[in-house]
């Protein structure tokens, strides 16, 4: 399969394009890491929030683990400590992980979309065209063949000065019609080749 053309110029400026594409994708990847990370680090608040509560339910458990020993009370007062340590500092420490979750949820998706979006928008427009021109090259290799015999330049030389606009041929040669009179194709057949 042939993704790019023969001729130098339309060549480099294809390579140049895929590159170019190349470097776009590059670039929106590094912009949706960005964006990923930034996002991410909103997640210390809950985080925090979360320490906060396992702290306050390790501290209820503290004080009924010390209140513990105390004769008659002791043993009931060190379970309802312990009881609003988990309601208390339980709740407040899922909330955390819960807001945790969820910002690193959303720093996966606002990452992911500052990446498809524009990766798309770009792609949406640069691969019709791409994939038009590896066509139109693989249906050119075809059709000329591996060689160009004698017989396949005149083909050419041919096609060229009877098919393509004159202010195109001009360009490979001053005088289309006379080179292809005398038998002098080569300006003609780059014409069709670079068609």
């Amino acid at each position: 399969m042939r993704f790019y053309s023969d001729i130098p110029s339309t060549r480099t400026a294809a390579i140049v394009s895929d590159l170019l594409v190349l470097l776009l994708l590059l670039l929106f990847a590094w912009l949706g890491l960005r964006v990923h990370d930034a996002v991410a680090e909103i997640a210390s608040v809950p985080r925090g929030v979360s320490n906060t509560g396992g702290a306050i339910q390790r501290g209820f458990e503290s004080a009924g683990d010390a209140v513990g020993e105390v004769p008659v009370v002791g043993e009931p007062l060190a379970g309802a400590l312990q009881e609003a340590g988990e309601g208390a500092g339980g709740e407040v420490a899922e909330t955390g992980r819960e807001g945790e979750e969820d910002v690193n949820n959303l720093a996966n998706v606002l990452g992911a979309l500052f990446f498809l979006l524009p990766a798309a928008a770009v792609l949406s427009r640069y691969l019709p065209d791409r994939i038009a021109d590896v066509r139109r090259l693989r249906a050119a290799a075809r059709a000329i063949g591996p060689t160009l015999t004698p017989d396949r330049e005149r083909t050419l030389a041919m096609r060229a000065a009877y098919g393509l606009p004159y202010e195109r041929l001009v360009r490979y040669t001053r005088d289309p019609l006379a080179d292809l009179e005398k038998g002098r194709y080569d300006g003609l057949v780059a014409a069709a080749l670079d068609d």
